[in-house]
């Protein structure tokens, strides 16, 4: 259990690495619902029904599948030295008004 206090864990995920996933899925979406809508026209609701279904149970596997892998791909552990670690936590932190009147002199 001492080990893990050896790493820090960093999560550099953004919304832009999802961004591409989400559309794809809403355009997966947006096309089951239009072939639903084109066979309630045809006075077919129970496939139109089973369609829309099919393609929600096919489709949010493969999207939780996807988001999982893009997370797990996106975790860093980085070995921390303790005595470098030591020291930078031991420097006094200056807030953005002491930086700015530090600047102007």
């Amino acid at each position: 259990m001492n080990n893990l206090s050896k790493y820090r864990m960093n999560c550099t995920l953004s919304f832009g690495d999802i961004y591409g996933q989400i559309i794809v899925w809403l355009m997966v979406i947006f096309l089951s619902l239009s072939a639903a809508m084109a066979l309630m026209g045809a006075s077919k609701p129970i496939y139109a029904i089973a369609i829309v279904g099919l393609i929600l149970v096919l489709t949010i596997p493969f999207l939780l599948f996807a988001f999982v892998t893009t997370l797990l791909n996106h975790i860093e552990l980085t070995e921390v030295d303790p005595v470098i670690e030591k020291v930078t936590n031991t420097t006094p932190i200056a807030t953005p008004s002491q930086q700015a009147a530090q600047v102007t002199g």
